[in-house]
């Protein structure tokens, strides 16, 4: 079974064109500053104490790989809107969607294992192997790690086979020129796309979603514990439980778009440029960049940096200006 997509529309609009590059190149520009910024604080870390948390490093992988993906995306916007046809020849095509395909799953994946890391290491709850988990989970998170970016790189590398067919049909003339253009179109094996995506995302999402859930019910209940013995006072340790169950609420809710929004692009179910299509990218573009943003602004050493590091920029450029 196979779908088969309309053509793309190469006669885009300037102003269609600057608003989709405007909007998706500050996304990506927002996620690999932020990303970056994670990377530096952690390998400064890293350097100055020769050790890194393991925290520490699945957020160096969660970054790393983020920000090759919106390299990688930038690097397709262009080669799609400037040059349709080197982006349509055989191999191209292919090689953005298993690399785009690639780094995603290791998105995925990485966030996946920082949110069942939260969850082990500040959950409370007495099960055996639950507390058994809270001590090995060190250990293993490396070796956790790796086998995430072999699996991702697998399962990836199996959408070069059989699944997108690109082809363009006969040259034709355009009305009012004496040039001729080719049309491009997409053929997609639906049913193993899907079987393909949701064997490579069903693990990490519910893994995701279930250590997420857990993680806020723990939290919920020290939280209403918290409550009914509070003497009136407003407690500092109750805002932040607050806080972070507001905060990983967002997270989970960021990684449920962007999944969703994932299988409907590599799908081809909507016309190429379409409104729909467009709001795809915008939502995969935009979820690394807003994750990343909520991980500084939750993450106490990342937010003393960030702002440690606003302060000396806005010091630098008051100097400059005088």
């Amino acid at each position: 079974m196979t779908n088969t997509c309309s053509p793309p529309e190469d006669n885009l609009s300037p102003l269609k064109t600057v608003l989709i590059f405007t909007i998706m190149g500050t996304e990506c520009i927002i996620g690999i500053v932020s990303n970056g910024f994670i990377v530096a604080i952690n390998a400064a870390e890293w350097i100055q104490n020769k050790a890194i948390s393991t925290s520490g490093r699945i957020l160096c992988f969660l970054s790393i790989s983020r920000i090759a993906l919106q390299s990688l995306m930038i690097l397709e916007i262009t080669f799609y809107s400037t040059s349709p046809r080197l982006y349509y020849k055989d191999g191209v095509y292919d090689t953005f969607k298993v690399g785009f395909m690639f780094l995603h799953y290791c998105s995925l994946w990485f966030s996946a294992w920082l949110s069942c890391f939260y969850f082990v290491k500040i959950a409370d709850f007495s099960y055996r192997l639950f507390l058994k988990l809270k001590w090995r989970i060190t250990g293993l998170m490396p070796w956790l790690l790796w086998l995430s970016v072999f699996f991702a790189f697998g399962y990836s590398m199996l959408f070069s086979y059989g699944i997108y067919s690109v082809y363009c049909n006969n040259s034709f003339p355009i009305p009012s020129s004496n040039s001729t253009k080719k049309i491009h179109f997409t053929e997609t094996n639906v049913f193993n796309l899907v079987l393909l995506f949701n064997l490579g995302i069903f693990i990490p999402l519910i893994m995701f979603i279930l250590a997420a859930s857990l993680l806020i019910i723990s939290l919920k209940k020290h939280t209403l514990h918290m409550k009914s013995n509070a003497t009136g006072f407003r407690d500092p340790s109750m805002e932040a439980h607050l806080g972070a169950i507001r905060a990983i609420s967002y997270f989970v809710i960021l990684y449920i778009f962007n999944a969703v929004a994932l299988l409907l692009y590599m799908s081809n179910i909507f016309d190429a440029n379409s409104c729909w299509d467009i709001l795809c990218k915008i939502i995969m573009a935009a979820y690394p960049a807003g994750h990343s943003i909520l991980l500084i602004q939750e993450n106490s050493g990342l937010k003393r940096a960030w702002k440690q590091l606003q302060s000396r920029v806005h010091l630098y450029l008051k100097k400059s200006i005088l």
